[in-house]
């Protein structure tokens, strides 16, 4: 038996002699409360099943479905970041329109009957790009991110009160009788504290105490922060919290598990990873078991789409498609059901749970029964094989029980078996993609060559190469470096060399392409070597590179590089390094700045016929909404690299010939959410960095359709 068992256990008989911790509420609210069982909630404690749903990662007219669908899930809470930079895109302007307005997305939480949890960090993470940072953040005199540093403590709890104050005003907290019943500050800094050394834990402390003070009527919680000051509760995140939970780091807190990881981020390169309903609902019944767990939250429950640029480096558009709603809002199965099945097996189990902390029966040598049964009179049982190589039987109070290979039945009665977590009895349903428009006539495109700068038009000069991301302050992916060199005489065999810290670079010589490189996920840096001829005199060297998404994690986000680190031209007769000649810079591409992907912008450019492919050319179409009302997904298969927009609304970067090892994209269909669209005429544009074929693009409907039985054992 652990000692942390021996410690709890010993605290108390029932849950009853638990001091409980009490939060000020203000009148004609719901009293939100906590202790070492649970959250409480007008005295009534929670067993409580939450789900994240992000905002921005779907639409307004999503939200409604996607609530309903979770809460059909035996979901009971909403669980959402905030996004800083998708709100305060300059210091003091703030946006809380469309897919930005998180009241209303409260205000659906409420209308439904669920209740919320906010984490405002304001740092998130969340394979968003800048980790939720507005770059503006980057330019402040003198800062650190996440440390005891007095600019960025300013603007931090300048936007956390900004949040908070948001939701008091709307009467969104509990404690005012809204549906927030639990907020979060900061997010995973145990993961980087030591780097910070003495400037970590005063932070912590710090950002404990700003949040307290906000008087929000709730708790606050910080994930992986096991020494998370009082009042604020510490909490886990990760596949496995079941096992690795060190628990609550006070008697008085609950165990809460913040991010119970559905599937995993997805980045260009890589496949998907897989994670089946029954290891998620094993780690769910023995977190339950285990570690006293009556808070846990699915990370994603519905991941979404990363639209536009907000993507953190290398991530694909489509965010957690694996979770029980996929990326287009339709119900995943078996993940959705077996989750389901098992939200029902605990609530049935949920007044001998919340009344006693259980005690633990060894059944063998990797088997065990965790039983709650106290003064009430109710009796739950969770019986556990932990050996993950075979079945076993096992003896419970004079009955004979057959556990599954790493599996967890549930008694919520101590006698019958409502819910065993290896056996799946949802039906498995395939989602499929119909073509409903095609593009495959040349009439049906125009197309528009981006112009390749050359040193003497660009408009920004330095004698050194600058980095990129403080260059364009976020506003492009691109930043065009430009130079020239002179030549004595013709050579057809120089070699050309520029190393890049990320993410992506494209040279060209005299106008024409020579060389395209790229990095990867946790491995940007590159160079690019290629063979280019030169002339004799002038030669004009232009170098696009192209970050994408910026990086979301780890420390010292601030201290990051981007961009043309050196270049080097080797020729018959000499090297010539030219990292500090004179270079001009473009921020941003000729498109971006005539706005071509919207209507209005797109009659500002000079469109011809569909001609041959060629590198960086903008495409252009027109498609009618198809029929019905089932999800919509742009078909690149037969693209290279880009972004795409619909209506002016930019769908996200598409990334088609970055390959996994096994060969094939890592993404193949764009979505496009229906809110986007007008029943006819609707503008397709395309930026291709690469080369594509865009008379195979097709506008698919996404649907799903139910698959054969399986039972998993």
């Amino acid at each position: 038996m652990e000692m942390w068992w021996l410690w709890r256990s010993s605290l108390v008989a029932v849950a009853v002699m638990v001091v409980m911790v009490v939060v000020p509420v203000a009148a004609g609210g719901a009293n939100v409360t906590y202790d070492g069982r649970s959250l409480i909630i007008d005295g009534q404690r929670k067993m409580l099943f939450s789900g994240s749903i992000h905002y921005p990662r779907s639409t307004p007219d999503m939200w409604p479905s996607l609530i309903s669908k979770a809460k059909e899930g035996g979901i009971d809470v909403i669980d959402t970041y905030v996004f800083w930079n998708f709100h305060e895109p300059q210091p003091g302007q703030y946006d809380f329109s469309g897919r930005r307005d998180i009241v209303a997305f409260m205000k659906q939480i409420q209308k439904q009957g669920l209740y919320a949890c906010i984490r405002i960090g304001p740092y998130i993470e969340g394979e968003w790009t800048y980790g939720g940072f507005p770059f503006w953040l980057h330019d402040v005199p003198g800062i650190v991110f996440r440390s005891n540093n007095e600019p960025f403590k300013f603007y931090m709890q300048n936007f956390t009160t900004k949040i908070v104050n948001l939701m008091k005003s709307e009467g969104l907290y509990a404690s005012q009788g809204g549906p927030i019943i639990l907020s979060q500050i900061e997010n995973e800094y145990q993961n980087v504290e030591k780097a910070f050394g003495e400037n970590g834990p005063p932070y912590v402390e710090w950002a404990a105490k700003m949040a307290v003070g906000l008087e929000t009527g709730v708790p606050w919680c910080m994930c992986k922060q096991d020494d998370a000051p009082d009042p604020v509760i510490n909490a886990c995140n990760g596949l496995k919290c079941g096992e690795t939970f060190q628990g609550p780091n006070s008697p008085n807190k609950p165990s809460i598990w913040t991010e119970n990881w559905t599937s995993f981020y997805q980045v260009y390169g890589q496949n998907a990873t897989i994670r089946s309903a029954e290891v998620i609902a094993y780690q769910v019944a023995l977190f339950i078991a285990r570690k006293n767990g009556t808070f846990i939250n699915y990370y994603m429950y519905h991941g979404g789409t990363n639209f536009g640029r907000t993507a953190a480096e290398y991530m694909i558009t489509s965010y957690y498609d694996q979770a029980p709603l996929d990326e287009y809002g339709l119900i995943r199965q078996p993940k959705y059901g077996h989750l389901k099945e098992l939200h029902a097996a605990v609530k049935l189990s949920s007044e001998a749970i919340l009344s006693v902390f259980p005690s633990m029966q060894s059944l063998g040598e990797q088997q065990e029964a965790y039983v709650f049964s106290g003064d009430s009179g109710a009796c739950a049982a969770f019986l556990v094989n932990i050996d993950n190589s075979k079945s076993a039987v096992v003896q419970f109070q004079n009955s004979s029980y057959e556990l599954p290979r790493q599996s967890i039945s549930i008694l919520p009665d101590c006698k019958t078996v409502a819910f065993n977590t290896a056996k799946v009895s949802t039906q498995f349903n395939k989602r499929t993609a119909i073509p409903a428009i095609k593009f495959d006539s040349a009439e049906k495109w125009e197309q528009f060559q981006e112009a390749i700068p050359q040193f003497d038009a660009t408009p920004l000069r330095s004698d050194v190469l600058l980095e990129q991301m403080n260059t364009t302050k976020d506003v492009s992916d691109y930043l065009w470096y430009t130079s020239s060199i002179q030549q004595d005489s013709t050579e057809q065999q120089a070699k050309l060399s520029v190393k890049s810290l990320g993410h992506v670079l494209h040279a060209f010589v005299n106008g024409e392409q020579v060389g395209s490189e790229h990095g990867r996920f946790r491995d940007t840096s590159f160079t690019l070597e290629s063979t280019v001829p030169l002339n004799k005199g002038t030669n004009k060297i232009s170098l696009l590179s192209a970050t994408v998404g910026l990086p979301d994690s780890g420390s010292f986000l601030e201290r990051r590089a981007l961009g043309v680190k050196s270049v080097i031209i080797q020729d018959s007769k000499e090297a010539k390094d030219i990292t500090d000649f004179s270079w001009g810079y473009q921020v941003g591409l000729y498109g971006e700045k005539l706005q071509i992907y919207t209507l209005e912008g797109s009659k500002s450019a000079n469109w011809s016929s569909l001609g041959s492919s060629q590198p960086l050319t903008w495409y252009k179409s027109v498609f009618d909404a198809p029929k019905g009302d089932d999800p919509i997904a742009l078909n690149l298969g037969s693209m290279g690299k880009g972004e795409a927009w619909v209506n002016g609304q930019s769908i996200g970067r598409y990334w088609v010939s970055f390959r996994t090892l096994a060969g094939i994209p890592s993404q193949t269909w764009y979505n496009i959410p229906r809110s986007f669209l007008q029943q006819g005429d609707n503008l397709l544009v395309l930026f291709e960095e690469e080369t594509g074929n865009p008379l195979d693009i097709t506008v698919d409907t996404i649907s799903v359709t139910k698959s054969s039985l399986r039972r998993l054992v």
